[in-house]
């Protein structure tokens, strides 16, 4: 940082820089006779990529030399990685999202630092250069790819990069999300209720809601007559959570009709009366 005039104390004021190799005891010098210069650059074309230096930088006007600041290191501009990461393994987590992961490249010089991985995603009917890319930071070395199309063939491959570019690129590895389900709902509601699958309900003048999962193929659920309710059905499976049906509201003692849609494992299923009140529900499961 430049020193205010009014910390100048004089005429012909300027910065001295002084640097050398780090681990070395001889001091290179150069002067900088612009006051409001910010910068020095050494240029050595025989210098090493990423070479640590020790630098400090002091001040002097016409009366003479003052003191130096506190020597910090710097280093030369490195080089983008030569190496490219190892053991990447993906694995399928739902129908839309996969997890990589890999192992750090090997570097035979030290020639700059690693800040992070990129990792390229591309389905197998696309071309790799418009590839989905997902940029990790420091020693992070998996991470998960989201929003892809279940049930389909995809190539990945991983990249180290720092602040000079990106480096070479890890071989492919293949995997193939998992197959999702559709299913069509119709729903008939009353008041007690057996439900397939997932079911979130909440009292129609709150904002809270209440969920049931069962890996049965119903579950029983009971509303008072004398409130409004409102109703999704969602599936889930290993291959993730399905979309919700349409809200399905309940009204006090009367009948509504909803219909709605969603993805789901369950085969098919009817909701059978409790009470004289009920509500059914068909699914039929559609690959």
């Amino acid at each position: 940082q430049t020193v205010p005039e009014e910390l100048q104390n004089g005429g012909g004021f300027g910065y001295v820089v002084a640097f050398r190799p780090f681990g070395t005891s001889s001091w290179m010098q150069t002067v900088v006779a612009s006051p409001d210069a910010a910068r020095y650059v050494f240029r050595n074309e025989s210098l090493p990529p990423f070479s640590p230096y020790e630098v400090k930088v002091g001040v002097y006007n016409n009366k003479g030399e003052g003191s130096f600041s506190p020597v910090t290191v710097v280093y030369s501009a490195e080089e983008e990685p030569t190496k490219a990461p190892t053991t990447v393994l993906a694995r399928s987590l739902s129908a839309s999202d996969v997890e990589v992961s890999w192992a750090p490249p090997w570097e035979s010089q030290h020639k700059g630092r690693i800040q992070g991985y990129e990792v390229r995603c591309w389905r197998h009917d696309e071309k790799e250069e418009n590839a989905k890319r997902i940029r990790t930071v420091g020693n992070q070395t998996s991470t998960r790819v989201s929003n892809l199309r279940g049930n389909a063939l995809y190539h990945l491959a991983v990249r180290a990069y720092n602040t000079a570019g990106t480096g070479p690129s890890s071989a492919a590895v293949n995997v193939t999300t998992r197959k999702p389900r559709e299913t069509s709902w119709a729903i008939s509601t009353f008041s007690s209720l057996s439900l397939c699958l997932q079911v979130l309900y909440r009292w129609n003048k709150q904002s809270s809601t209440s969920v049931i999962e069962t890996n049965r193929t119903w579950v029983e659920l009971s509303l008072p007559f004398n409130e409004d309710y409102i109703i999704e059905i969602k599936p889930f499976s290993d291959g993730g959570d399905g979309s919700s049906s349409e809200q399905i509201r309940i009204p006090k003692i009367s009948n509504a009709y909803a219909r709605g849609s969603g993805s789901s494992t369950s085969s098919a299923c009817t909701l059978s009366a409790i009470s004289t009140i009920m509500l059914s529900l068909t699914a039929r499961s559609s690959l």
